[in-house]
């Protein structure tokens, strides 16, 4: 690991970037340009000693995870984000199956949605990235690990408590519009990746994932209309809307109410509440 070279990386990465950039408010008295260290410390979800020793060459070696959130926090390109992996002793990610890497075009546009709930998800159905107003409504992904960070995955393999989200009535067409987005995904990543480890946990654990998995059903599909179910203010009749990168591995979907309906008043009260409790 080049502790040199690593800090001084994300100083001008860092120096290079407004507030504007990142969807952050300017405010009244800063003196530089460039984001501040807490700033960056909050994009990547990490506190802001732990960053502030990485630039101070003080830092231990970042995990896989912590340079995937710096790399998003900093919207580095994949040849930076390549070289920040190599500058930390680890290969760079595979460009073909990675699915922590979310590109800057895609960051820009979510950083301007502040109004609505937005994400951005993987082809495991994995939020890589979301806006306070999704958390508010679907819930903080940023503390799931290992296979629980997986849509799908929790999906079936803790459905009492994922199924909450969603009407009884939609949950047969959400199972097997997931299993499809997973078939689709194992063809592109291959049995031997995270995806066919997923099969084979819930092949052991879920009689309605085997009997869905053999339909053979593929596709992503994200239906236009959805009922979104929160635990404290009900129903939301939302539309949905999926923008997909060009090799369509990650997609940023946008969940919008009609103007002036019942749905968007609750829409507006969670962004004003945030993720706190009624």
């Amino acid at each position: 690991m080049d502790r040199d070279a690593l800090a001084e990386f994300l100083l001008r990465r860092r120096e290079a970037l407004t507030p504007a950039d990142v969807g952050l408010s300017t405010g009244a008295r800063r003196r530089t340009a460039g984001l501040r260290r807490e700033e960056v410390a909050q994009l990547a979800t990490m506190s802001t000693d732990y960053y502030t020793r990485l630039e101070q060459r003080r830092g231990p070696q970042p995990s896989v995870q912590i340079l995937a959130a710096l790399a998003r926090a900093l919207r580095l390109t994949e040849d930076e984000r390549d070289y920040l992996f190599r500058l930390c002793g680890y290969s760079a990610p595979d460009r073909a199956h990675a699915t922590e890497y979310v590109r800057p075009g895609i960051l820009r546009v979510l950083d301007r949605l502040h109004d609505t709930p937005a994400f951005v998800v993987s082809l495991l159905d994995e939020v890589l990235v979301q806006n306070d107003a999704s958390r508010a409504l679907i819930g903080d992904a940023s503390g799931l690990e290992g296979f629980q960070r997986s849509g799908i995955y929790r999906w079936f393999a803790d459905p009492e408590q994922e199924r909450k989200r969603y009407r009884a009535v939609d949950h047969a067409r959400q199972s097997r519009a997931l299993v499809g987005a997973l078939r689709a995904a194992y063809g592109v990543m291959g049995g031997r990746s995270r995806a066919g480890e997923i099969v084979a946990e819930l092949s052991s654990r879920s009689p309605e994932f085997v009997r869905l998995w053999e339909a053979h059903e593929v596709g992503r599909r994200f239906e236009q209309h959805k009922v979104m179910v929160h635990p404290e203010l009900g129903e939301i009749e939302v539309d949905c809307q999926a923008l997909f990168t060009e090799d369509e591995s990650q997609a940023l979907i946008v969940l919008t109410a009609a103007p002036g309906s019942e749905a968007a008043s609750k829409l507006e009260f969670l962004r004003v509440l945030g993720t706190q409790t009624v």
